[in-house]
């Protein structure tokens, strides 16, 4: 070779170089970036194929991660132990190898069989090793028509330089494909762990109505049917569509809640079909919305009688032709939703007085639930009232074993009206003022005191009731407040002295409470 051509030569390698730098600088996507390092090895080198490999530690198993000229199908058959075949090799020993021809190497694999089409051109191959200081995490291997003039240990050398110019993508690669696989285990381990806990038999009931309902679950569950969920507040309709949708066969897809009455009537059409960029004031860029994010899943509108008719219109649309617009925009969107709504409202009565649509009550009311409420399904309370006892106790770090007898006759002649909800609240408060092995019925809340005989005394007199619940009021004030008077006695509505006067009468210390 003239000097001439040597300096040639040079100049294309140093020119090689330089277009990779910049290749590699081009793009944030660390793939594209890597992506373009193949194309010009394969523009510059004659390269017909060239492949980036990753070592995965944990199944000590190799895989091509980004490929030129394989197809997706050859790229997933292009998988190999350490030290299996010639790529295996190269990764198990750090050591780069060359070969002139690959149909004299006993070793080559053509695992991707990406070769057997071209058997009457003869390839030379180049496999170098990726490192990360002195841990090799993969290869960089590339294909060319043989050629008996061509110096392969030249090319060899060159590529890895090239190996060494990109060991910082591969690397972050590497990274971000363990904190992918981390984060799909994690997501696996926490989709089971939703699986069991809203699986039917976590939902606690055994009085008839409530066997209905779980009879009803199980029936509607693998279905794509509409479902509505009747019953007032604190029943459990939210516990109803977490069970519904887990035990569906779209268990492993987006669950997406939206509370429709926590929302303004001017966000709501915005929150649910999302909106394009100025679309209003505030709009400063494309928002996807609900029924975007549930796509392939379960989408539960909660309190569904709060929406209002302008809104109405377009999710009836939603769940008859499963398409709608974004607020602001002209693409018509196709969404695959199945949809859960609950509501504590007559909806036949909203019909009749104008206030929600009659065509989208009847393609909600598809397949009704009605939760019952807590007075109806009397024999279900102390079986609730276990299961947070035992729920609340174990949070809060203390030995609470059992109700007193006086205990569980308030429990079951209140009335109930905030349901379950009330209920868990009320044995909640009683766990954090029981210091005792036993729920007496003076840790449970004013509301449910009666006229029954209390664990100590016999029937209180009106004085005697009035100065308890003073007392009781005066201590939650104190511990909601943190021992501050001040604001104990705004909390009662009363003033400063009124309230340290009965602190006093009644021996209550506010010291005791910061």
């Amino acid at each position: 070779m003239s000097m001439a051509d040597a300096k040639h030569e040079r100049i294309e390698e140093i020119t090689l170089l330089w277009e990779i730098g910049e290749a590699l600088n081009e793009h944030l996507d660390l793939k594209k970036s890597l992506y373009k390092v193949l194309d010009i090895l394969s523009d510059r080198m004659d390269m017909s194929r060239g492949t980036v490999t990753i070592l995965d530690p944990v199944k000590n198993e190799i895989f091509i991660e980004i490929a030129h000229g394989l197809s997706r199908t050859a790229m997933e058959r292009g998988r190999y132990k350490v030290g299996e075949g010639i790529t295996g090799k190269v990764i198990q020993t750090g050591k780069p190898v060359a070969i002139p021809k690959i149909s004299e190497e006993p070793l080559f694999l053509d695992r991707t069989a990406a070769r057997r089409s071209r058997s009457d051109h003869e390839i030379s191959f180049i496999c170098v090793p990726v490192k990360k200081g002195n841990q090799v995490i993969g290869a960089l291997s590339a294909d060319r028509p043989f050629d008996e003039t061509l110096d392969l240990q030249e090319g060899t050398k060159l590529l890895s330089v090239v190996a060494t110019m990109v060991a910082r993508h591969v690397i972050n690669l590497e990274k971000i494909r363990l904190e992918k696989e981390r984060l799909r285990e994690e997501n696996k381990r926490l989709i089971a762990e939703l699986e069991n806990k809203y699986h039917i038999t976590s939902i606690v009931g055994n009085s008839n109505k409530m066997r209905e309902v779980f009879q009803m679950i199980s029936q509607v569950s693998k279905s794509n049917a509409t479902v509505l969920i009747r019953g007032e507040s604190g029943t459990g309709k939210e516990l109803v569509a977490n069970s519904i949708h887990y035990n569906s066969l779209r268990a492993k897809n987006p669950f997406v809640k939206v509370n429709c009455a926590a929302l303004p009537a001017n966000l709501i059409e915005s929150e649910l079909f999302g909106h394009e960029k100025g679309a209003f004031t505030g709009a400063i860029k494309r928002k996807p919305g609900k029924f975007e994010l549930a796509h392939k899943g379960t989408i539960f509108l909660d309190e569904i009688g709060s929406i209002g008719l302008e809104v109405q219109a377009n999710l009836l649309r939603v769940l008859q032709e499963k398409e709608f617009e974004r607020v602001g925009g002209q693409q018509t969107l196709k969404t695959d939703v199945r949809v859960i709504a609950a509501t504590n409202k007559n909806l036949e009565q909203a019909v009749e007085e104008g206030t929600f649509r009659g065509d989208l009550y009847y393609r909600l009311n598809v397949f009704p639930i009605y939760m019952p409420s807590l007075r109806e399904r009397k024999t279900d309370i102390l079986l609730l009232a276990d299961y947070f006892l035992e729920k609340y106790t174990k949070e809060n770090n203390k030995d609470i074993r059992r109700f007193s007898t006086p205990a569980i006759d308030m429990l079951m002649a209140y009335h109930w009206p905030g349901n379950v909800r009330e209920l868990e609240n009320c044995i909640e408060r009683a766990v954090l003022l029981c210091e005792e092995g036993v729920v007496h019925s003076y840790h449970l809340p004013p509301t449910l005191q009666t006229g029954v005989e209390s664990d100590t005394l016999p029937a209180l007199s009106l004085e005697e009731a009035v100065a308890n619940l003073e007392r009781e009021m005066i201590i939650d004030a104190l511990k909601n407040t943190r021992g501050n008077s001040t604001a104990a006695s705004d909390l009662l509505k009363t003033t400063v002295r009124k309230f340290n006067y009965k602190a006093k009468k009644y021996g209550v210390d506010y010291r005791q409470y910061r």
